[in-house]
């Protein structure tokens, strides 16, 4: 999602058109004061959010309840010379389920620090998930969002396009794995199996209708949330169309 206030309104006919009991999303770029509160409270749902700037920025809505928000995760690293926490973690109980809205770290170039960053951001986050299902293996959590790896071949449109390129890297991929075995479960891809399932676009170079995509969008999920998907697909057609957000919605449907 780019700017939330630009696409509200697309936001809104979405909610209308998927009936999603929860939504997370990332890439406000506006602060707390600018958020469009009005398109989920008049439909019903709950909403936290947090933006600092015209960057970043995370929310979820819920109509399921919404409780227990916490911004950011413990030991999640800064960037930059103050070491400032960015917008990138926002996570609440939704109907019994600990749900994350994430956007890692883009990484930029293999030799930029916002690299070495997004590691250390994905490492923090491995490590909390991992404490989180030691404490308690029957716990249900799913971390939704923007994570910028792709961590298979067939998850970008040509391999070859990537040559030393972020995103496709092996220590991001080794970064990716070590969250599924902490213990998540890439929930969407066992009924959105590739090649060609894409969940996002770049706006330039007519990569949309070339059908040129990245899946780097994920709802990673622990076993005993897993266990309870029933289907899923990528919502390509919201990716299409005047102000549409070179991101397409991953929607899972669980059970109980």
């Amino acid at each position: 999602m780019n700017s939330i206030r630009a696409r509200a309104e697309r936001i809104g006919a979405w909610l209308d058109r998927s009936d999603a009991d929860v939504l997370a999303i990332q890439e406000l770029k506006c602060r707390d004061d600018q958020f469009p509160a009005q398109v989920f409270s008049e439909r019903g749902y709950e909403v936290a959010f947090h933006g600092l700037n015209q960057w970043n920025g995370v929310a979820i809505a819920s109509r399921v309840g919404l409780a227990d928000v916490e911004i950011g995760f413990p030991d999640v690293p800064g960037f930059g010379d103050q070491d400032d926490v960015e917008a990138r973690a926002i996570s609440a109980d939704c109907g019994g389920v600990r749900v994350h809205s994430l956007y890692v770290p883009n990484g930029r170039e293999l030799d930029h620090p916002h690299y070495t960053y997004k590691l250390a951001w994905l490492e923090a986050l491995r490590a909390e998930v991992s404490r989180t299902l030691a404490a308690d293996a029957g716990t249900r959590l799913v971390l939704c969002g923007d994570f910028n790896v792709a961590p298979e071949d067939d998850d970008v449109w040509d391999m070859a396009e990537f040559d030393g390129a972020t995103h496709v890297s092996e220590p991001e991929r080794t970064a990716f794995a070590a969250l599924l075995d902490a213990g998540l479960t890439d929930v969407a891809r066992p009924f959105t199996p590739g090649p060609g399932v894409y969940t996002f676009w770049d706006y330039q170079k007519l990569r949309f209708p070339k059908k040129q995509g990245m899946r780097i969008d994920f709802q990673l999920a622990s076993p005993a949330l897993a266990e309870r998907a029933e289907d899923a697909f990528v919502d390509r057609e919201e990716r299409k169309g005047k102000g549409a957000s070179d991101h397409a919605p991953v929607v899972v449907d669980y059970s109980g």
